[in-house]
């Protein structure tokens, strides 16, 4: 009877794929938040760039490699879609008027919200650990949201913790449709289509900047990054060990916090960085298991 693979195999050189990932992620934040400033571009706007590079190579390449995109779980992965276009959405909004390390940070509460959903939605019992990296997140996000509200405002703050949420909702779902067997490239190829519809649809709405040839290099570079994180993300937890992974995927915190002070000047207090240590320590706690 043949072995189950142990939960953590796999090779430490493939891990590193996710330090290059982290870099990739990192300068796509940037460049969404430079973009926003100096072209005065909104976040609709920017999450249509951001998807639909990615909803066009997979299309295309779907369409090469004779792949069906018909799909037993259409409702599944329309609320998987909308719930991740949703995040998107807050997200941007987060990097264009929180810090980047504050922003990138709320974003990655998604894995404390994770395990928060499933045991509200799936009644699944949580271990000692998980409980403790519950603990230990919520205290990190209280230690942000003070000096954040104060110094940014309420509805930012709000809006870049609730990207966090829904992310952790979105997440819950890609994992019921990944085991009922749909492959990961149709689970990214239907968020990246919906999101481009109604991005484009509310920047119709709200109205498009013209695009400039100074602009192209910034939007083909946020569509790049964030494909290439992805691409490198998902090579790292084909090819190395999950744990090591998810673990050196909060490296994007910390690059993000040096991209911050080098291009914004933006200085953090004291308070919101034991947070964000807090954390990064449960968002690695949380992916032990």
């Amino acid at each position: 009877m043949p072995k189950t693979p142990h939960a953590d195999a796999g090779s430490v050189i493939g891990s590193l794929w996710m330090v290059l990932a982290a870099f990739c992620f990192a300068t796509m934040g940037i460049l969404v938040k430079i973009t926003a400033v100096k072209f005065a571009m909104h976040e609709y706007e920017l999450v249509f760039w951001r998807v639909s590079f990615a909803a066009v190579v997979l299309g295309v390449q779907a369409m090469i490699l004779g792949r069906s995109f018909a799909t037993n779980y259409p409702l599944a992965h329309f609320w998987r879609s909308l719930a991740g276009t949703i995040s998107l959405f807050m997200f941007f909004f987060g990097l264009v008027y929180l810090p980047l390390a504050t922003a990138i940070t709320f974003s990655h509460t998604s894995a404390i919200f994770l395990a928060i959903f499933s045991l509200l939605l799936l009644k699944q019992r949580p271990s000692a650990l998980t409980w403790a990296a519950l603990l230990v997140g919520l205290v990190g996000i209280g230690l942000i949201l003070r000096p954040s509200v104060l110094g940014h405002g309420l509805l930012p703050t709000v809006i870049g913790l609730a990207s966090g949420a829904i992310a952790g909702y979105a997440y819950l779902q890609v994992r019921e449709l990944s085991l009922l067997g749909e492959p990961s490239w149709r689970i990214v190829f239907y968020f990246s289509a919906l999101a481009s519809l109604l991005s484009a649809v509310i920047s119709s709405i709200k109205g498009w900047t013209a695009i400039s040839a100074e602009m192209l290099p910034y939007l083909l570079g946020i569509g790049l990054s964030a494909m290439a994180g992805q691409l490198a993300m998902t090579h790292a937890y084909k090819v190395g060990r999950k744990f090591m992974v998810s673990a050196l995927g909060y490296l994007v915190v910390v690059l993000s916090t040096l991209y911050g002070v080098l291009v914004f000047g933006e200085i953090l207090p004291a308070m919101a960085m034991v947070g964000i240590v807090l954390v990064i320590v449960s968002g690695i706690l949380a992916s032990k298991k």
